[in-house]
């Protein structure tokens, strides 16, 4: 496989896990912890994890240069932190399938932020992609022959969202940019988020939640490394072999994958307009990957 194709199918393994989220979100929410609760839980559970890990095997991996640390509040604070704030607000004020479709605005912000700071190329390519893989999420999480609540406040924290998302992909390529592995740059993004998201729950009601059961906590850590650890590890990864446009359009497979996750999971009912949207993603990201040759 070549260099492309691998960071291609890095990011598209990392869009699949982050499908599996709501596995998380469901399993913790019938446990009484709330939206904030759970994203303080990934954060805190991630960084432990890898803080363990990097002590026993890899302590290069820890160190970074003061002057960088700027790189590292973006993907914790600014990024993971501020979009799940966002995204959860979105949640009380609207739809879930608006609030899942104005989070998925982030391609569109990161190929204009991408075309301006590191001058990558808005291709028509590019651009066709984009508006497939929106439409596809819209169709996905059933906008689109549903019955989407608006609200002008929900929109706004929606398109927040959709920001703090794609600022991952810009703080991470900066990171990438000063030599720092996925490891390092993954690791640094869940000290900050835990930090950021510290101040907003009860700290020792959740671990004395989470810590009731010994099957509960083993359950809690497996899936925060499934939905959390791994995809952030994969698609930082994948960003050393393609641009963040591009990127953030094939990670666009989340929504497909959390459809398919409620249909064979949770029993949920499959209609022609999610089946619309899953090709018209799947379609985006084919495109994506197809190389102009001569026959």
């Amino acid at each position: 496989m070549s260099g492309k194709k691998l960071s291609a199918f890095y990011v598209l393994l990392a869009g699949s896990l982050w499908g599996f989220m709501g596995v998380l979100v469901r399993t913790l929410n019938a446990e009484g912890l709330g939206s904030m609760e759970i994203c303080f839980v990934r954060g805190f559970v991630t960084f432990v994890v890898m803080l363990s890990g990097l002590l026993a095997i890899d302590r290069k991996a820890l160190r970074i240069k003061l002057k960088d640390i700027w790189c590292f509040v973006g993907t914790g604070a600014c990024s993971v932190a501020f979009f799940n704030f966002c995204y959860f607000k979105t949640m009380t004020l609207t739809s879930l399938s608006v609030a899942a479709v104005l989070l998925y605005t982030a391609p569109a912000f990161v190929m204009l932020m991408s075309a301006f700071l590191f001058k990558e190329k808005l291709s028509v390519k590019k651009l066709v992609a984009l508006v497939l893989a929106f439409l596809g999420c819209a169709f996905v999480s059933g906008i689109v022959g549903g019955a989407g609540v608006l609200s002008p406040t929900g929109i706004l924290y929606g398109l927040g969202a959709g920001f703090g998302y794609a600022l991952y992909s810009i703080f991470s390529r900066y990171a990438l940019m000063r030599g720092y592995s996925s490891v390092t740059i993954s690791f640094y993004t869940f000290l900050f988020s835990a930090a950021a998201t510290f101040f907003f729950v009860d700290a020792g009601g959740v671990f004395t939640v989470i810590g009731q059961s010994g099957i509960l906590l083993g359950k809690t850590i497996f899936l925060v490394l499934l939905v959390t650890l791994f995809p952030y590890l994969f698609y930082t990864k994948g960003l050393n072999g393609m641009e963040n446009g591009t990127a953030s359009v094939i990670a666009s497979i989340e929504p497909v994958v959390a459809t398919l996750v409620g249909v064979f999971i949770y029993k949920e009912k499959l209609n022609v307009w999610n089946i619309t949207g899953i090709c018209l993603v799947l379609c985006s990201i084919v495109l994506l990957n197809i190389n102009k040759k001569k026959s």
